[in-house]
């Protein structure tokens, strides 16, 4: 009888499956390291945004500032959110402060900015209501609708 060499389907099909499970590991510490990533840029923007602005304005008087007028005076490049879908920076009513509001955010993005210590802002509120007045980020089925707004004076 003749004796075979090589390997059985078996042995390709469970190398073949060890792979498939490294490659989805892979996959998902890639997708951790990027969303982690994603949050801190956007977290630094938003100080950098606040302190420049902050710089600019505070003297003279928060007045109209929005994100175009921010993008004219030198503040901004462009005016693509940092992070979530949409973003808005505005005065205050009484004009002694403005807000930076971040909109469209996964539930996550929002966990994220609502434990996420920001000396540079005076007050944070998530989904307009105060995060010390138990402001909380909505869940799915809302999915990417939750906001989280800075005040800085």
């Amino acid at each position: 009888m003749k004796q075979e060499s090589g390997r059985s389907l078996v042995e390709i099909i469970g190398v073949l499956a060890i792979g498939a499970i490294m490659i989805a590991s892979a996959y998902s510490i890639y997708q951790s390291i990027n969303n982690r990533q994603t949050r801190l840029i956007a977290s630094e923007t938003l100080k950098d945004v606040a302190k420049k602005t902050k710089t600019l304005y505070e003297f003279s008087g928060y007045g109209n500032v929005n994100l175009s007028q921010l993008q004219t005076d030198g503040v901004l490049t462009n005016t693509n959110p940092p992070i979530g879908g949409a973003w808005e920076i505005k005065t205050t009513s009484d004009g002694t402060a403005f807000t930076i509001t971040l909109k469209q955010l996964s539930y996550d993005d929002c966990e994220y900015f609502a434990v996420k210590k920001s000396d540079w802002a005076k007050e944070k509120k998530i989904n307009n209501k105060k995060v010390s007045d138990g402001g909380t980020c909505a869940k799915k089925p809302t999915g990417d609708k939750n906001m989280v707004a800075f005040t800085v004076q």
